[in-house]
């Protein structure tokens, strides 16, 4: 049983704006990277169940980069979606609206290479800068 990892920001934006910023293409490549020094060129995302999530993720430099792919699983709009990363790792991400602010939680299979705590890391570094976009764009 893979160890479960759970991150959460605080997004002082309207749920409508969040679930946008979080699910749009053209929003996903201005936040989903955890550094400066890397980018998201490239977003695709086909939200509905069976549908595929896909983002370039690399260094600004070029020296390294990676795709993540994921397949829908249930999708329940503004409130929650679950998909399989293609190495069958789960995702979950909620949506949790509270007037002018939203929590947004995302709990992930861990995967076995990296420890868990930089794992942690890095996906809160990415939603932290999601939430800085969200809160200024």
């Amino acid at each position: 049983m893979a160890t479960k990892i759970t991150v959460t920001a605080l997004v002082n934006a309207h749920i409508e704006k969040v679930w946008d910023n979080w699910t749009k293409p053209q929003h996903i490549t201005k936040w989903n990277f955890a550094v400066d020094d890397w980018q998201c060129p490239k977003a695709e995302n086909d939200l509905k169940v069976g549908g595929k999530y896909f983002a370039r993720m690399e260094t600004k430099d070029n020296s390294f980069g990676f795709d993540f792919e994921a397949i829908y699983d249930v999708v329940n709009e503004k409130k929650e979606f679950i998909y399989t990363m293609s190495d069958g790792r789960k995702a979950t991400t909620i949506f949790e609206s509270n007037g002018s602010e939203t929590n947004v939680t995302t709990t992930f299979d861990a995967e076995t290479e990296n420890p868990v705590e930089m794992q942690q890391e890095g996906w809160q570094m990415i939603l932290n800068n999601f939430k800085k976009y969200a809160e200024t764009n």
